[in-house]
C-alpha cells in the first residue's frame, strides 16, 4: 500500500446556522487509527463528510495523501441489483479483484437484491465495497451500527489489518471500537 496521510488544521463546521465544532486539528500517518467520539448530533458525521471532501469546512484546512474510502449510512450499492452484481459494478470501476464476500459472510447472499438485505448485511456489503476499493484512508462513520457481536469483532479486525498494512482508519462512533494503538478525540472538546 502506498504511503498515506490525513491532516486537518483548525477545522470548524457550521450546519443549520450553528457552529457544531471549531479548532479541531489532527494528523494521521500510514498505519495509524483514530476514533472520534461523541453523542449523537454533535457533528461526527459532518466531520467525516468534511474529511471525505463532501462538505466544505466552515474554517480550517485539510490535506490528504492517498485515496479515501468512506462508509456511512448509505452503502453505495444499487438497491435494485443483486448484491453480487452491485459489488461487481464497483470491481469493474476499481479494477481490483476482491474475495472478501466469503470472509464477511456474504457469499450466500450474492443473488439477493441489496434492498432486501438486513441492516447488518448492508453494513458488511459496504465493507466488501470498501475493501475492494483499495483506498489507503478509511473513513468509517458509525461502522458498528446494526452489527452483531461477531460482525463487530470482524470489523475491528479488518480495521486493524488495514492499519498494519499501512492504511489509515478514522472511525467516528459513540460505541467502543478496538484497534491496537488507536488514538481518540472527544468531539465535545471542540464544541462552542
Amino acid at each position: 500500500m502506498q504511503e498515506c496521510s490525513l491532516t486537518a488544521t483548525d477545522l470548524a463546521c457550521r450546519r443549520g446556522g450553528r457552529v457544531l465544532f471549531h479548532g479541531l486539528s489532527l494528523r494521521l500517518q500510514s498505519g495509524e487509527a483514530l476514533q472520534i467520539t461523541g453523542a449523537n448530533g454533535i457533528g461526527k458525521s459532518s466531520l467525516i463528510r468534511i474529511l471525505a471532501g463532501l462538505l466544505p469546512p466552515f474554517a480550517g484546512s485539510l490535506d490528504v495523501a492517498g485515496t479515501i474510502g468512506l462508509i456511512d449510512e448509505r452503502p453505495a450499492l444499487d438497491p435494485q441489483q443483486p448484491l453480487g452484481k452491485a459489488l461487481a459494478f464497483w470491481q469493474r470501476l476499481d479494477g481490483l479483484a476482491d474475495n472478501s464476500t466469503e470472509r464477511l459472510g456474504l457469499a450466500n447472499l450474492l443473488d439477493v437484491p441489496v434492498r432486501y438485505l438486513s441492516t447488518g448485511q448492508k453494513k458488511r456489503a459496504a465493507l466488501a465495497r470498501l475493501i475492494g476499493q483499495g483506498a489507503g484512508v478509511w473513513l468509517l462513520d458509525e461502522p458498528l451500527n446494526g452489527l452483531d457481536r461477531d460482525a463487530v469483532k470482524l470489523v475491528e479486525t479488518l480495521a486493524s489489518e488495514h492499519c498494519r498494512a499501512g492504511g489509515i482508519c478514522l472511525i467516528a462512533s459513540h460505541q467502543p471500537f478496538a484497534v491496537p494503538g488507536m488514538g481518540q478525540i472527544a468531539l465535545a472538546d471542540y464544541t462552542p
